[in-house]
């Protein structure tokens, strides 16, 4: 553990390594809502869908690693089993049980403005208190941003053809 890494931290450590692990808890369901989503997937744009649904997972993955690693520098471990993410989770899992296109593309924008959300609070808590921390939230939520906005233009687009099909 690094000693002064957690000495800057002018906050509860213990109460910021429970905030990111809920956050790790949240990344691993989303990765997993998208990895599943990206093979079940239905419909029309489904190649669009798929390969947008597989890349935001590899960067949910991404915003996983991240997390996991601040955790282990303030001293803390990570959430260690599966089990865990579902009691921790902000954000919830929905399962793709729909698996038509436009279905699991609301499902993940919904996922992505929670994560925003959530984020947005990290933000607020670390601003002033972990300016390391802050800098790897600041980064996470840049790209849930950007989730959004690249799953809101998909279910415009596919709105768009389904209206010129009327």
């Amino acid at each position: 553990m690094a000693q002064k890494g957690r000495e800057i931290v002018k906050m509860n450590v213990d109460e910021l390594i429970n905030i990111l692990n809920k956050a790790l808890s949240d990344e691993w369901l989303a990765y997993y809502q998208y990895w599943v989503g990206a093979k079940v997937v239905k419909g029309p744009m489904k190649d669009a869908v798929i390969s947008e649904l597989t890349i935001h997972a590899t960067e949910e993955l991404s915003h996983a690693e991240l997390l996991a690693t601040r955790i282990i520098q303030l001293g803390g471990t990570p959430v260690l089993s599966p089990a865990e993410w579902i009691k921790l989770t902000n954000c919830g899992y929905e399962a793709p049980s729909n698996p038509y296109v436009e279905e699991i593309l609301k499902q993940n924008i919904k996922g992505e403005q929670c994560a925003i959300s959530i984020y947005n609070k990290v933000l607020d808590i670390t601003r002033e208190a972990d300016p390391v921390t802050y800098n790897i939230i600041l980064t996470i939520i840049s790209q849930e941003v950007e989730h959004e906005e690249d799953l809101t233009a998909l279910k415009e687009d596919l709105e768009l053809m389904l209206e010129r099909r009327k």
